[in-house]
């Protein structure tokens, strides 16, 4: 069975005391009314905060991801962080392959290649994104461009190594902007991407592996996504900053 997951990605926003009280509020509300019971729940929250937040969550059923690592694994690269010292201070799962990376810091897939292969080095569970521009979609080619990106990526990695992946598909023209593929639109492209992972590794692989959709999941539009027969969960950006919205999303 599928696990079913919900990632709020907090990006660039929160100090330290948003996110320690966030976190520890979540914590509350769920234990209390027990509403994840068959969810697994991750916060990705900024790089000075992953510690704390770990160390809040221990214990419990929710986890902490890293929202990037370098490629690799020391060196002269001022600012950047290394998958050794985050599995240092606990954390063992982590997002690849955001648009956003793409767009701002120039990952291609090349880099991204380098990314998964550290991580898989250090055990990381890797929720990796995928997704089209606007411009694929209306010149018809965003299966393609998908199926390029898992190709490039991915597919590279051997079968055992499949049971370290989640899938999160991510249509760039609808991060942040209010924008988000209809249900259809979304569940054509996860099945397009579970019947590639068929292809590459076989049909237990497709079975287990989970795909998410990201890209103005809200509140009010949750629930038809998820309702999707191969939409196993969500990465969540803005709506997850809102405690309520956050909670109806879990329901959903």
């Amino acid at each position: 069975m599928r696990e079913k997951i919900l990632i709020a990605n907090w990006k660039m926003n929160y100090d330290f005391y948003e996110t320690t009280s966030f976190i520890r509020n979540l914590l509350k509300v769920l234990f209390d009314k027990k509403i994840n019971h068959n969810k697994k729940i991750i916060i990705a929250p900024s790089f000075p905060f992953l510690h704390i937040s770990n160390q809040i969550s221990q214990g419990t059923t929710l986890s902490i991801a890293s929202q990037n690592i370098h490629q690799k694994n020391k060196g002269a690269y001022t600012g950047e962080v290394s998958a050794e010292m985050l599995k240092s201070i606990g954390i063992k799962k982590v997002l690849l392959g955001h648009s956003e990376r793409k767009i701002h810091f120039f990952e291609n897939n090349c880099i991204l290649l380098k990314k998964i292969k550290i991580a898989l080095k250090y055990n990381f569970h890797i929720i990796f994104c995928v997704g089209e521009t606007i411009t694929d979609r209306k010149k018809n080619i965003h299966f393609s461009v998908v199926k390029n990106q898992l190709k490039d990526t991915v597919f590279h990695c051997s079968l055992d190594e499949m049971n370290y992946f989640s899938i999160a598909y991510e249509p760039v023209w609808a991060i942040g902007t209010g924008l988000t593929a209809s249900p259809k639109e979304a569940q054509d492209m996860h099945k397009f991407i579970r019947l590639l992972f068929m292809e590459q590794y076989g049909k237990k692989v497709s079975d287990k592996i989970s795909i998410l959709y990201g890209g103005s999941v809200n509140d009010i539009n949750a629930k038809e996504i998820f309702s999707q027969e191969d939409i196993d969960g969500g990465l969540i950006g803005n709506s997850s900053l809102d405690m309520n919205k956050f909670l109806k999303i879990i329901k959903s």
